[in-house]
């Protein structure tokens, strides 16, 4: 992080950065120069930096480091100089709409560059694949590609000014015209999810200022400057919702505006209350809410009635026939009549919200659903004269429909009125805020309440009428259409009814098994089995109050028991209501001290701030004082300078001079000044009128001479311009006859030879189509081989690559198959090998047995032979563990090798060649320090490593002693014509002999 020691070092550096290039370098610097808490002391130099920072910010697309720049700038100017952070700000919103509508045009351009003729001829094949594969348009890529970033940060840049500027009253004007915008970027490129969140950021906006009331520069919204911009933004809100067609959010903005004249306790104005009741026509219109439609467009009726002084009586009669046709669009029949409590109970709180919002009232004290209601609405029509403002169609629809009874009649009477009502509607000229009047729109309504009105009317004069009759009756839907409509006049009990298919009649009035007694049917049939059940079986009276009692004893104890257990209870109950009354006392005794404390601490904030603003008062006013002492000390020494000059009466020495005296001298000195000035130029304006009266009164002969002469000369040039155009005029006639005998001559020349022209060209014409379709045919031919030969080329290489496959795969099967093999041959040799490991291990422990017998036997003897010296050396040299590698050899076994084999040496010889050896070396697999313990672990590992021995039968045990004449080291099994080695060498060598 470089620091510098003033903000122009900064700049600079920043500059000389984006000359090499180097623009996030830049960018980095200025952000560690705003970030800094050494210069949070607002300068002008800094609004330079922030201006280029912003800059970078913008080319860069870095929202978040404008973000984070904007704040720290904020704090620095928030209570110095906010008229900076506005400029700031503004530049901001100028930069970052600049880019995103030439990035708009440069999509444009290139959508344009790309309208060529021949699009296969100049475009890639890779953006012919992408335009395959993504499905899409250049325009939609091209968009993608340069507008989307600019919007995305065209978009945080809307949003971080609005988080910005929130709850900041310095600076309203300034985020109601954000807002503004920002509506204005949704509606022009259609951004709904965007205009969604943009509406939630206004409305926490709200919410969090009336949440935190305690706040500094909290604006004040019973202002009505504040109040003012709040209301447009959410008015401008309004618009733009109903414009996009967002129908739920328009409604949310319109709770949104009642929400805040509620929290500030004041209607808006006239204007702002048409245009609020207009877009509600709207909104339920939309949502099929006829009846808050007509009492929407009831409240719009009266004010522009009341306060719209340029209506004019085509629009009057246009509003009011739109009212009167809204509320007999509102069905006649009430839908609550069948609902459950809850429903009821909602219907009625949503009747009541809807009736605040229609009615505007602040402070509601009315019961909704009384309230609104069509009857209700249609008696106020009649009662306040909007009726009699309807045009003379709508009037006579209305008697129609509600006062006259014409059963057999009532289609023909109502459809030719619908139909000039249909073409009536139109713009109003005097109330632009209200949208297009069409009266059409409630066509199909009313012909649903005919449709209603007929079926009443017709059952109260027939029980039974036949399908085709009724559907003759009513010419505005087909009978399905009247199924359906009778269905939900049934189910609102408005009208009794039942269609008969298989007989093709329907039937009036009570229809018994659908009336309403069949639902407490089983209800009455009990009370009547009842009844029966207590004539048959009377109730025996009682014979006296003892024999009463007596027989009953176990019930009364049962009764008491019953009783003391339920008093019990109610005990129980009582302690816990007791203990949750305490409880409840406790918690508002704690609430009261909380509050109470709560107070006291608003109380003591209260006064804090009363200080603060105390202390900050004396402060204006020594600073106002001080700055009045100055200007009096400059208005003496201005007044001193303008004695000296004008020599006039100077300060008496010894004179009190305060500021008052100063202040009036000085006031008495421009006076006297201001007035002399005055004579002067009342003097010299009398002058210059003495002047230029004379020279008007010299002037006026000489103009009025100069006119006259003017007069003949004018005179005289046009009678004689007159002259010269007749003359002319006769000239050019004359000409233009001689030209046109001259030329009839050649007339019947010029149609032969354009005749000639035009075949020649049609014959050329011709046979340049036809040399065209040629080309083109032999062009379609070559493409078609072209693409067969493709075509077999892809068959071709799909073949060869699936054989390919296939015989990897079974070149893969085959290896797999190998090794499997092999690894159960290998598994198998492991077994036997184990077997004859095995077998080895037994023999080797029957020859330790016979040995260790046998040397017992020898050290118990008394008596050994003296032929035999050298045996107990031999003996010896096996037994211990510090003899060589070579086994003891029993004394059997050398006989048998002596008799077979060469001549063995003497035992004393043998004794030297074991003694000359020497140690053994390091490596010696057969180690000399193993006891007689690992004998046959020496063994049995010689044997695993040398393989299985030969087969039973053919295999003899020589013994060899280490260091003899043999090739080998030791001891070796031996077969007729192979011997392997007893180091693990599985491969077998041909016997030495």
């Amino acid at each position: 992080m470089a620091h510098f020691a003033k903000p122009e070092n900064a700049l600079k550096r920043a500059d000389e950065l984006i000359n090499v290039g180097q623009k996030q370098d830049a960018l980095q610097a200025l952000h560690d120069l705003i970030t800094s808490k050494r210069y949070r002391a607002w300068q002008k130099p800094l609004e330079k930096i922030m201006f280029k920072y912003l800059d970078l910010c913008v080319d860069l697309k870095r929202g978040r480091f404008a973000k984070d720049g904007l704040i720290q700038y904020r704090i620095v100017c928030q209570q110095v100089n906010v008229s900076s952070l506005e400029e700031v700000i503004k530049h901001f919103l100028h930069l970052s709409t600049d880019k995103a509508e030439q990035a708009r045009s440069q999509a444009d351009a290139l959508e344009e560059a790309l309208d060529v003729d021949d699009l296969e001829a100049d475009r890639k094949p890779e953006d012919l694949q992408l335009s395959i594969v993504s499905g899409e348009k250049g325009k939609d890529r091209s968009d993608r590609e340069l507008v989307t970033p600019w919007f995305k940060f065209l978009w945080e840049t809307y949003r971080t000014v609005l988080e910005i500027l929130r709850n900041n009253s310095k600076l309203e004007a300034l985020y109601a015209m954000t807002a503004h915008k920002a509506f204005q970027f949704c509606k022009q490129y259609k951004r709904t999810t965007e205009f969604r969140r943009l509406c939630e950021i206004i409305r926490n906006h709200l919410a969090n200022l009336n949440k935190y009331r305690d706040q500094r520069d909290r604006p004040d919204l019973s202002a009505p400057e504040s109040l003012q911009l709040y209301l447009d933004t959410r008015f401008d809100q309004l618009k733009v919702a109903t414009e996009l067609g967002l129908w739920q959010e328009a409604f949310r903005s319109v709770e949104d505006i009642y929400g805040l004249m509620c929290m500030v306790k004041k209607t808006p104005k006239s204007s702002l209350l048409m245009v609020y009741y207009s877009k509600l026509t709207e909104i339920f219109w939309i949502s099929s809410s006829h009846l808050y439609h007509a009492y929407a467009w009831f409240k719009l009726f009266s004010l522009q009635k009341n306060f719209n002084k340029n209506l004019s009586q085509k629009d009057l009669q246009l509003i009011a026939s739109s009212v009167v046709l809204a509320a007999l669009s509102v069905p006649p029949f009430d839908r609550s009549q069948s609902a459950s409590h809850m429903e009821l109970e909602n219907e009625k709180e949503r009747n009541l919200r809807m009736a605040n919002l229609i009615g505007f009232n602040l402070e509601p004290k009315f019961e909704g659903r009384d309230m609104l209601s069509r009857s209700a609405l249609l008696s106020e029509l009649v009662s306040r004269g909007v009726l009699s403002c309807a045009s003379q169609e709508v009037k006579d629809l209305f008697h129609v429909l509600e006062h006259e009874f014409h059963p057999l009649d009532l289609g023909s009477k109502i459809q030719p009125l619908l139909e000039k009502i249909s073409k009536s509607g139109g713009k109003l000229s005097s109330a632009p805020s209200l949208p297009e009047v069409q009266l059409s729109q409630y066509v199909p309504s009313l012909e649903k309440l005919a449709t209603l009105r007929l079926l009443q009317q017709v059952s109260k004069i027939y029980q039974t009428i036949k399908i085709e009759s009724l559907s003759q009756l009513v010419p505005f839907f087909e009978f399905s259409v009247v199924e359906k409509i009778s269905v939900d006049a049934v189910k609102n009990s408005f009208v009794a009814m039942k269609v008969d298919h298989m007989k093709g009649v329907v039937i009036f009035g009570n229809l018994g098994i659908e009336s309403d007694g069949l639902k407490d049917h089983l209800a009455v049939f009990a009370e009547c089995l009842s009844k029966v059940r207590a004539m048959l079986y009377p109730v025996p009276s009682k014979a006296s109050k003892l024999g009463g009692i007596l027989p009953n004893l176990a019930d009364t104890v049962e009764k008491e028991h019953k009783r003391l257990l339920a008093r019990k209870s109610i005990i129980e109950k009582r302690k816990e209501d007791q203990e949750r009354q305490q409880l409840e006392m406790e918690r508002e005794e704690e609430q009261k001290r909380l509050k109470l404390q709560r107070l006291t601490e608003e109380a003591e904030q209260k006064r804090l701030a009363a200080e603060l603003q105390e202390r900050r008062k004396q402060r204006i006013l020594r600073e106002i004082e001080e700055k009045e002492l100055e200007e009096a000390q400059a208005l003496l020494e201005d007044t001193e300078k303008r004695m000296k000059k004008g020599k006039k009466k100077t300060l008496l020495d010894g004179e009190k001079v305060t500021k008052q005296t100063v202040m009036e001298r000085a006031l008495t000195e421009q006076l006297k000044e201001r007035q002399e000035m005055e004579k002067k130029l009342q003097k010299l304006a009398k002058t210059m009128d003495y002047l230029e009266r004379a020279k008007r009164e010299e002037a006026a002969p000489l103009i009025e001479a100069a006119y006259q002469r003017r007069l003949v000369e004018e005179r005289e040039f046009y009678e004689r311009e007159q002259q010269r155009e007749v003359e002319l005029s006769r000239e050019r006639h004359e000409s233009d006859l001689k030209e046109k005998n001259r030329l009839s001559r050649m007339l019947e020349f010029k149609e032969t030879f354009q005749g000639e022209v035009i075949s020649r060209r049609q014959a050329e014409f011709d046979r340049i189509r036809t040399e065209r379709e040629e080309r083109i045919s032999q062009i379609i031919r070559a493409r078609k081989q072209e693409r067969d030969i493709k075509r077999k080329q892809m068959y071709y290489l799909t073949s060869e690559e699936e054989r390919i496959r296939k015989l990897q795969e079974e070149e893969e099967a085959r290896k797999l198959e190998e090794a499997e093999k092999r690894k159960k041959q290998e598994a198998e040799h492991k077994a036997k090998m184990d077997e004859i490991a095995e077998k080895q291990r037994q023999r080797e422990r029957e020859l330790e047995e016979k040995e260790k017998k046998r040397r017992e036997e020898v050290l118990k003897g008394t008596d050994a032979p003296p032929a035999r010296p050298a045996e107990p050396a031999v003996a010896t040299a096996a037994g211990p563990p510090a003899s060589g590698a070579g086994k003891y050899v029993p004394r059997f076994k050398r006989q048998t090798a002596e008799a077979s084999g060469p001549a063995a040496p003497t035992p004393a010889a043998e004794a030297d060649r074991w003694a000359n050896r020497g140690p053994p070396p390091a490596d010696d697999h057969w180690g000399s320090n193993r006891g007689p313990s690992q004998k046959s672990d020496r063994w049995t590992g010689g044997r695993e490593r040398a393989g299985p021995p030969p087969a039973e039968g053919g295999d003899r045990w020589v013994p060899g002693p280490r260091g003899s004449d043999r090739p080998s080291g030791g001891d070796a099994w031996r077969s007729g014509e192979e011997r392997r080695s007893p180091f693990g060498s599985s491969k077998p060598r041909p016997a030495q002999r």
